[in-house]
């Protein structure tokens, strides 16, 4: 699709005039029209807004022109779904969502990311060993560690991890290992519904969210295992069976 034809897409599916997204834009109508008749092309700060206001990246906004990639694990980023955000909520093209949240850098050790990936990437006619043979090739060709001395916290957000994960042990869940490590988790996929008292089930979490967790088998053993999930406010712990089924809220605990 043409820019022109995404543009009235997106605003007709928001259920937007064109004097209204106009106005959201700092534009005018006019302006706006000839976005949508293919007479002009947003210039590149109307664009950045137009990516805020109608949830896109700029990359979609343009019919996806350059292939995009995360800087930080090389995941390609094929789907707006998976595409960072900055902490103004704007997407951020450079980086997935696991890698990047809200404005914070998710990985500062480069052998953790690659353990991460590589448990993603094994297949048949693909080895554990050529998986981190491939990553360890890859990640230092990427901007975010070429750049890792100038983009990094200097390691506050590995303090934070280290913190939560204390949290998390000195809990002394019934059952629960002994955590070790948090990876970055996409709400959208460990957004579980659990069921309540009254017959109902409610899901605690957001879809859009990045939050740090780790997976771990119950020492009682058996099907079910242990999900723990935390924020800069909040730990979870859950226990649930293959791909996520059945599961049952063991504590919720507001930090």
């Amino acid at each position: 699709m043409e820019t022109k034809d995404i543009i009235l897409e997106l605003r007709t599916r928001q259920g937007l005039s064109q004097d209204e997204l106009a106005e959201k834009v700092m534009a005018t109508r006019q302006a706006v029209s000839r976005w949508e008749t293919g007479r002009t092309v947003p210039n590149t700060e109307t664009l950045k807004l137009l990516s805020k206001v109608l949830d896109v990246s700029i990359n979609a906004l343009l019919g996806e022109p350059r292939p995009l990639i995360c800087q930080c694990c090389g995941m390609p980023l094929e789907d707006d779904e998976i595409i960072s955000r900055n902490s103004d909520g704007t997407k951020n093209e450079d980086y997935c969502k696991w890698c990047y949240s809200d404005g914070i850098y998710t990985y500062s050790n480069m052998d953790e990311l690659i353990d991460v990936c590589v448990t993603h990437m094994v297949k048949e006619d693909f080895t554990e060993a050529q998986a981190r043979a491939y990553m360890q090739e890859l990640l230092p060709t990427l901007d975010y560690w070429k750049k890792y001395e100038s983009l990094s916290d200097g390691g506050q957000f590995e303090e934070f991890k280290k913190q939560l994960i204390k949290e998390i042990n000195d809990l002394h869940v019934e059952g629960l290992p002994k955590v070790e490590k948090l990876n970055a988790l996409v709400g959208k996929y460990v957004n579980l519904e659990y069921p309540l008292p009254n017959g109902q089930s409610v899901k605690l979490l957001d879809d859009r969210t990045t939050y740090l967790g780790n997976q771990l088998d119950s020492e009682f053993g058996g099907d079910r295992c242990f999900g723990v999930l935390a924020g800069m406010d909040f730990i979870m712990v859950t226990t649930f069976e293959a791909e996520g089924e059945n599961p049952e809220l063991v504590l919720y605990k507001k930090r």
